[in-house]
């Protein structure tokens, strides 16, 4: 029978050995990490089975951390339990209900500890809804914000970038008549001056071929962010 990972991310050494106590030998391997940057580390290299995050640590945080599952799409992919003294710090960030995590208050019991990875796999093994087309007026509860803007802008932007991918812009159309001057005075003799003319086209080609480059990544990365902040509510 293939062990489980567990990956613990917590400060206190206390806290990593005791899980270790607490689990039972040969059921899992435990793995631990003293803060946030080392967790994600091991996140990475050792793709663990289940992951507890303590909420408060040092270098990276564990709101951080959480923050970097949600956006890496790891987040309901691996089983998580945050582990916290005080409950405020975790709801404070994360309102209740946690549907995707189990919380675990410090100190903790092993019957306590065994209910709560039982309860962050069956969260884990929930399939993650398929958010539906936002309708018109779809607002978020929390703060009566009208999200209907956004959905419009990002409908506006994927369009434009589809027209922008399927024919050239004005820069673009630019960047190939230079090219062609450039071949042209390429093929011809020397004259005095043309070495110079040459170079201020080749110059000028350049720009715009980076100029069209930066609309592009620009394009795609707020086509990107849209598409996050759609799927976050």
């Amino acid at each position: 029978m293939t062990s489980k990972k567990v990956l613990v991310i917590d400060d206190s050494k206390v806290i990593r050995l005791r899980v270790r106590d607490m689990l039972p030998e040969g059921d899992y391997e435990i793995l631990e990490a003293k803060d946030g940057r080392e967790g994600l580390q091991l996140i990475e290299q050792s793709d663990p089975t289940l992951i507890m995050l303590d909420f408060l640590l040092p270098r990276v945080s564990g709101w951080e951390v959480y923050q970097e599952l949600a956006k890496t799409g790891l987040l309901g992919a691996i089983p998580l339990v945050i582990m916290s003294g005080r409950k405020e710090e975790v709801t404070e960030k994360l309102q209740e209900p946690f549907e995707w995590f189990e919380f675990i208050e410090k100190p903790f019991e092993r019957e306590e500890l065994e209910a709560a990875i039982q309860e962050a796999f069956r969260k884990a093994r929930k399939a993650r809804p398929v958010k539906a087309a936002a309708p018109a007026s779809e607002t978020v509860a929390s703060g009566s914000v009208d999200l209907s803007p956004i959905y419009a802008k990002l409908a506006a932007l994927e369009t434009a970038f589809e027209e922008f991918k399927a024919k050239p812009v004005g820069d673009a159309d630019t960047v190939a008549q230079l090219q062609a001057a450039v071949a042209q005075l390429q093929a011809t003799p020397p004259r005095d001056g043309d070495e110079a003319r040459l170079a201020a086209l080749e110059a000028e080609n350049q720009r715009l071929h980076a100029e069209v480059e930066q609309l592009k990544r620009a394009v795609h990365q707020i086509v990107a962010a849209l598409r996050r902040l759609q799927g976050a509510h």
